[in-house]
């Protein structure tokens, strides 16, 4: 009796959030988080439920400058090592933009692992933009190569980290961006403090600030005060630039 051959697992782009703006020109993957080893594939609703609200957000705030917004549905629910998995992934869903919807700019928006993926698959070609939101990094290791920025070169990057955060390191994100903006002047990194790892607390805050930032950077417009600020600011001040509570419910795009 013949064996059947084990499917080969893809990954896949989730259907578009919020309303379909009539001609795509710009594009937002949402990247949910992960564990940092598993082979198990995720489960759809519980992995992508994070992401999905800001997704909407996106779409509804950027339908009327043509912008798609997808979650990326991996093939595992680990980062697995030297294989990280949810960058290929990342990466795999940038082209499948390009195939889609042609030469449009692509922001990765990924929080926790998807915040690590976000960054590491930054240097595809098709990403002008990336947002990591609470990433997920690995200790500093002398005996292994720090987690590389150099793909980050000609993107603007956001992060985003709560300082009471107990699952992914606050302070690792720092000394990325560091790293990050000494090849790059378009990093800036903004803490909400005395929230944790899930940013429940100052999630509208956050929201808005990532909607100011990624319509900001895929379509060419004036982004907030404090972005550009954050922006022009040397290190540390762009880098520990501390997110207003009530951001977003005065902008002026």
């Amino acid at each position: 009796m013949a064996h059947q051959a084990t499917p080969v697992r893809r990954a896949r782009l989730g259907r578009a959030l919020g309303p379909e703006p009539t001609a795509v020109s710009g594009v937002a993957l949402l990247l949910p988080g992960g564990d940092e080893e598993s082979g198990r594939r995720p489960s759809p609703m519980l992995a992508t439920a994070s992401v999905r609200a800001l997704g909407r957000r996106l779409a509804r705030a950027g339908r009327e400058q043509g912008l798609a917004a997808h979650v990326v549905h991996y093939r595992y629910r680990g980062w697995n090592g030297s294989e990280a998995h949810l960058a290929q992934d990342a990466s795999w869903a940038a082209d499948e933009v390009v195939r889609r919807y042609g030469d449009v700019p692509v922001c990765l928006v990924g929080l926790d692992m998807g915040g690590r993926a976000a960054l590491r698959a930054g240097g595809h070609e098709a990403v002008n933009s990336v947002v990591a939101i609470a990433p997920w990094l690995p200790e500093d290791d002398m005996a292994a190569s720090p987690e590389p920025v150099k793909q980050l070169v000609g993107r603007r990057v956001l992060i985003v980290h709560g300082t009471n955060d107990d699952v992914c390191d606050p302070e690792l994100s720092f000394r990325l961006a560091a790293r990050a903006k000494k090849a790059n002047r378009d990093v800036c990194r903004f803490e909400v403090h005395s929230d944790g790892h899930g940013l429940h607390q100052y999630r509208a805050e956050v929201q808005a600030l990532a909607e100011d930032f990624v319509l900001g950077a895929l379509f060419g417009g004036v982004v907030s005060r404090p972005v550009q600020d954050a922006l022009a600011a040397p290190p540390p001040l762009g880098l520990r630039m501390p997110l207003a509570v009530g951001f977003g419910k005065s902008l002026h795009r």
